[in-house]
């Protein structure tokens, strides 16, 4: 997946590149920086912390990885915060402009972040993940790489805007019980005689009703008729989208979150069967309305169900014309649902 956000101890993580946020003088700093330094190997790091010398606020610098699961180290010199006035948005916007610029020229595939500079430092954490998204996001859409924002505590994780508290509403107001989701998956036949029957009395959940798709419409056929004119399959239906979008396949599926390797699978292996994620990142994609994602999804043998966290918050934002994969994202992370991409 391009973009990941996973809780982690950065120290853990697997990626060519690990961020640091450095102290700027040539000293152990706390925080990230300590862990890093002791994951790393303390004296042999601070040796070749010494050979990059002082790092002014919004510079970068590189060194070996050591014991880490990574090939190199990449330290930043992140901003103090002082109220947001003294340039704190731009420094930070560079912080990870630079690590990204240095990242590729080292040949790096995969790199992972912590939120820099807010602990010791104080950034807002909110403000902070605007600047961070923004920056990957455009990256991205540039470069081939694999980039990790890493979260150590995801009660720490702050999401703030209308929008967002607006989802954590709807979530509330429409998750439906656990007994009901168990019913339905029971039987499929017998859970849409129940939903035909809660529809007609009006007592169908509004989530529900956004996110059941509508009954086929299908004449007086026998099964041969049928089986002989199949409607179009998730591929088919995928790539006359895509024409019509006027888009072309790299932004696409960079628009997605989905690799190139993935995209190309789609693309020439018949019959392909995508997972509910990569049929959701592909609808957001293309900013396909409610009613064409659901046509989509059904191709795949996939539907959005009332009962699913992930669902709910996908046919949020579908439903209100909201097609920012990165807040999407985010706001499934909060809500400890898989972000939308491919693995």
């Amino acid at each position: 997946m391009p973009f990941q956000i996973i809780r982690n101890d950065i120290t853990k993580v697997k990626a060519d590149a690990i961020v640091n946020t450095a102290n700027p003088d040539v000293a152990v700093g706390s925080g990230v920086d300590s862990a890093i330094y002791k994951a790393a190997g303390e004296a042999e790091l601070l040796a070749e912390r010494r050979k990059i010398g002082f790092l002014a606020p919004g510079k970068v610098g590189i060194t070996p990885a050591f014991n880490l699961d990574a090939k190199y180290i990449i330290h930043v010199s992140g901003p103090w915060w002082d109220g947001g006035n003294h340039g704190e948005f731009d420094i930070l916007k560079a912080c990870y402009e630079n690590a990204l610029d240095l990242a590729l020229e080292n040949g790096c595939e995969s790199i992972a972040f912590p939120l820099i500079a807010t602990g010791s430092y104080g950034f807002p954490k909110d403000k902070a993940l605007q600047i961070a998204t923004a920056v990957i996001q455009q990256f991205l859409f540039e470069n081939e790489m694999t980039v990790i924002l890493v979260v150590f505590d995801r009660k720490a994780f702050e999401l703030s805007g209308k929008v967002f508290s607006d989802v954590q509403g709807y979530i509330d107001e429409n998750y439906v019980e656990r007994s009901y989701q168990r019913e339905y998956e029971r039987s499929h036949i017998a859970g849409s005689v129940m939903l035909s029957g809660l529809r007609r009395r009006g007592t169908l959940p509004r989530a529900a009703k956004e996110l059941m798709p509508e009954a086929l419409d299908v004449d007086e056929m026998s099964l041969d008729e049928l089986l002989d004119s199949p409607a179009e399959s998730f591929q088919e239906k995928l790539f006359q989208l895509i024409d019509k979008s006027g888009l072309d396949d790299v932004t696409v599926y960079k628009k997605a979150n989905i690799t190139k390797k993935v995209f190309s699978d789609i693309k020439t292996k018949k019959n392909y069967k995508p997972s509910k994620k990569t049929a959701v990142a592909f609808a957001i994609a293309l900013e396909l309305p409610i009613d064409e994602t659901k046509d989509l999804l059904q191709r795949a043998g996939i539907a959005l169900s009332p009962s699913s966290k992930f669902d709910l918050i996908v046919g949020y934002y579908i439903s209100h014309g909201i097609y920012d994969m990165m807040e999407i994202n985010l706001t499934l992370f909060k809500n400890e649902q898989e972000c939308i991409g491919c693995k």
